[in-house]
């Protein structure tokens, strides 16, 4: 087989120019495996969910009421739209397991008594249903049995409507309902506190006295209904039952935290793979304009003997284009193990029963032409210049440098050394190539900086909400309003030390065309336990009219201090009042509305009622305290601020060090490629000057130092622009990552930059070390024969 002479320089210069031509591939890959990795395991992840909800028919609009008859279904079946509706009993139980003290929660939710057409089907991994006929049967989900090492034919015991009562495991199951199961209060999953158990609905009639009745509904829609008119229908409907106000699937817990994830990694591949783009397309860039001038005589000789100015250009495009190939390949590999590993920790994490690997050629396409686009634009950028000269000119050696006028006046008013003086006017010579050097190590500090600002956020946001605002151990919640002499009772509980009054009240709050559906939180004027902090991180005393909203309600709702809201209360006598805004309150998780207690109970029309209490507890008495509240049927819950603090800080800990990881690999990648490359650059520029040195008695040392300075003021320089580029960054990561669930804090330490700094400087002396070996074994002779 013949091949073409410019195709066999093509393979020479792939050959002799190997560690470069590595490093460009290896940022090519890092940006396609960036591409793949995040489209992969986002396009993975919603089409399992996807499957998932339809194969087990998850439902469209769910609603609570506090009792309602049976026969409403009648009507609710023939609201237009609804293609299918089913009536439950779901109901919080307290946990009493073998080696936990304090209470958990369980979530009882009753079985349809036919599989056949039912909505939130349950994935059975273990043993059966339930017998219908069986009040001591349940299957219970997987995490919780995990948890506590539950196998078919164990045994629990649930404390239901304040009667203790022993559970058999028949089954343990999944449901699309409960993909993120979070307990009540919860801002993390922690399967050893809570988990879900359905029974047989008999046995929940039995219990909580609701036979011929439900408190719970679900309804699947047809496709392109209008949610809303169907949702304000049902509203109407359950209204008389102590309906709380229909959720759409949108808000339904488990799916909004999924879809928030979603939108995270959907971000997230919008960021990277652009940066590796660009930095690649510099990599070529510096290195073919290099190898360009020095084969400028060549390329003189192509076009004098017939080679058209296309034919040189495209055997450059080929040059590029071979290493492309190497980085796509790798980067199809690499992009596709980590994306599969990616969604399957993502599976886990979210409790499916499947992963559906989504592998779209299209993606694999897309990477490849975008990888391909940036390193073309690179080298025809390089070689535009030099295929322009006439082939008399081309073969002309170029004219040397003149550092003087450009330099030399503003290098001779600084006391530097000579070999310092070489260092400054070598990068003043060519400022773009040094640009792009600068702005190359730049990214790679960005990316850290961009990854790392997380721990100091989480820290921050942990601090506010857990240890200034939150400040009890334990917060106990009734299974419904109480009157104010459960306080007294609480304050009488063993152990207990401190104790304040909470009311929860659900309500739709309004402003103009904008509304938004949570929970109204009554609480004392002045509060040492739960406390409301303003913008300023002050403590608040709650006003004795109006709201305080979190910022993000605010801004939801368009509203500042002084406008006036429309507050449809979802409980009691389920009034709609206009109150006004008395302030701004900070709050990082949900969307947060306050009122004084007594004027929330005034303005609903109740007396003094209280949901629960805040507790602060002697820690020598706390199995007291919890035997104590595991016997008092008020109690619905229990919530252990210090467990959930603990198992935030573990499960954010987890995703950050796996984040983190990949991060510092990826700028790692950068800073190695664009260092090594620029060194080995001004290797092959300066080889006569450093071994005209090296023959006139420099050392080693100082000839290397040459080099290095260059390099050290690269690095240098690129520090302020990376970290300024990582703050940009991180600011666009936050908008993108907040939701109506939570917001992230946006801090940047010093650390941060600091720790940034240091892993890209650990990659230039790494890289350094490598272009060393090459200054050490310089041959002199053959040096100052040549021009390389």
């Amino acid at each position: 087989m013949v091949i073409a002479p410019l195709r066999r320089k093509v393979l020479r210069d792939l050959v002799r120019l190997w560690p470069q031509a590595l490093a460009i591939a290896l940022v090519l890959a890092a940006g396609v495996a960036t591409l793949i990795l995040g489209n992969g395991a986002y396009a993975s992840l919603y089409e399992t969910r996807a499957r998932y909800y339809e194969d087990y028919r998850f439902a469209d609009v769910f609603a609570d009421v506090t009792r309602a008859p049976r026969a409403l279904m009648a009507e609710v079946e023939e609201i237009d739209g609804v293609l299918a509706a089913e009536a439950r009993i779901v109901k919080l139980g307290l946990l009493d397991m073998p080696g936990m003290v304090e209470p958990g929660a369980i979530m009882l939710v009753s079985l349809p008594e036919g599989d056949e057409g039912a909505l939130n089907r349950l994935h059975l991994r273990q043993g059966r249903l339930p017998d219908p006929q069986s009040p001591h049967e349940a299957v219970v989900s997987e995490g919780f049995a995990v948890a506590h090492r539950l196998t078919p034919g164990a045994t629990f015991a649930v404390v239901m409507n304040g009667q203790r009562r022993e559970l058999r495991v028949t089954g343990i199951a999944l449901s699309p309902e409960f993909i993120y199961a979070l307990g009540p209060g919860e801002m993390m999953p922690d399967p050893s506190r809570f988990g879900i158990a359905w029974l047989p609905r008999p046995s929940l009639e039995a219990a909580y006295d609701l036979k011929g009745a439900f408190s719970n509904l679900v309804l699947k829609l047809a496709p392109g209904v209008d949610q809303d008119r169907v949702i304000e229908t049902l509203d109407r409907l359950t209204a008389p039952y102590g309906g709380a106000g229909a959720t759409a699937r949108k808000d339904q817990i488990s799916h909004a935290f999924l879809d928030a994830e979603l939108k995270q990694m959907s971000a997230m591949v919008k960021v990277l793979p652009p940066i590796f783009l660009l930095v690649a397309a510099m990599l070529v860039n510096m290195t073919l304009s290099r190898l360009v001038t020095l084969e400028r005589e060549q390329i003189g000789l192509l076009k004098a003997i017939g080679y058209s100015g296309r034919a040189i250009a495209q055997h450059y495009v080929e040059f590029v284009l071979a290493i492309a190939v190497v980085g796509i390949g790798i980067g199809f590999a690499a992009g596709a193990w980590l994306g599969s590993e990616l969604a399957q920790m993502y599976a886990r994490f979210f409790s499916f029963p499947f992963l559906v690997f989504a592998r779209d050629p299209q993606i694999y396409g897309l990477a490849a032409l975008i990888t391909a686009g940036a390193a073309v634009a690179g080298a025809l950028f390089a070689v535009r210049s030099v295929l322009a000269l006439p082939p008399a000119v081309a073969m002309t050696p170029p004219a040397p440098p003149d550092y003087r006028s450009r330099m030399g006046r503003a290098l001779r008013m600084v006391a530097l050394r000579q070999t310092s003086v070489m260092t400054v006017r070598h990068l003043i010579r060519w400022p773009l190539r040094t640009a792009s050097g600068i702005l190359g190590v730049a990214m790679a500090v960005a990316i850290l900086v961009a990854s790392l600002w997380s721990f100091g956020s989480i820290d921050r946001m942990i601090d506010l909400t857990f240890f200034r605002a939150e400040r009890q151990d334990v917060m106990v919640a009734f299974a419904g309003a109480e009157p104010e002499r459960a306080l007294f009772a609480a304050r009488q509980m063993p152990g207990v030390m401190v104790a304040e009054p909470f009311r929860s009240v659900a309500a739709r709050i309004s402003h103009r065309n904008q509304s938004r559906k949570l929970a109204i939180t009554g609480r004392p004027a002045v509060t040492d336990l739960s406390r409301v902090l303003s913008p300023q991180e002050r403590p608040m005393t709650m006003p004795e009219a109006g709201l305080i909203l979190s910022e993000a309600l605010a801004e939801a709702l368009d509203v500042r201090p002084g406008d006036l809201v429309t507050v449809e209360f979802l409980e009691g006598r389920r009034r709609t009042v206009t109150l006004p805004v008395s302030g701004l309150s900070l709050g990082y998780v949900g969307l947060g509305a306050a009122m004084e207690i007594s004027a929330l109970n005034w303005v609903m029309g109740e007396g003094a009622l209280i949901s629960g209490v805040n507790l602060r507890i002697d820690p020598l008495q706390d199995t007291e305290f919890f035997t104590a509240a595991k016997a008092t049927p008020e109690t619905s819950f229990v919530i252990v601020l210090g467990r959930t603090v603990q198992r935030f800080r573990d499960t954010i800990a987890e995703n950050i060090i796996v984040m983190v990881t990949v991060y510092v690999a990826l700028a790692s990648i950068i800073a190695v490629g664009v260092i090594y490359n620029f060194a080995r650059i001004a290797l092959s520029e300066q080889g006569r000057e450093l071994a005209s040195l090296r023959v006139l008695g420099f050392t080693r040392g100082e000839v290397s130092g040459i080099l290095f300075g260059e390099l050290l003021v690269i690095v240098l320089l690129a520090q302020p622009l990376g970290w300024a580029i990582g703050y940009l960054i991180g600011l666009g990561m936050v908008a993108a990552f907040s939701s109506d669930l939570y917001r992230v804090p946006f801090v940047i330490g010093r650390e941060v930059l600091g720790t940034a700094s240091l892993v890209v400087c650990l990659a230039a002396v790494v890289s350094a070390l490598a272009v060393r070996n090459r200054i050490n074994n310089l041959d002199m002779v053959e040096v100052l024969k040549t021009r390389e």
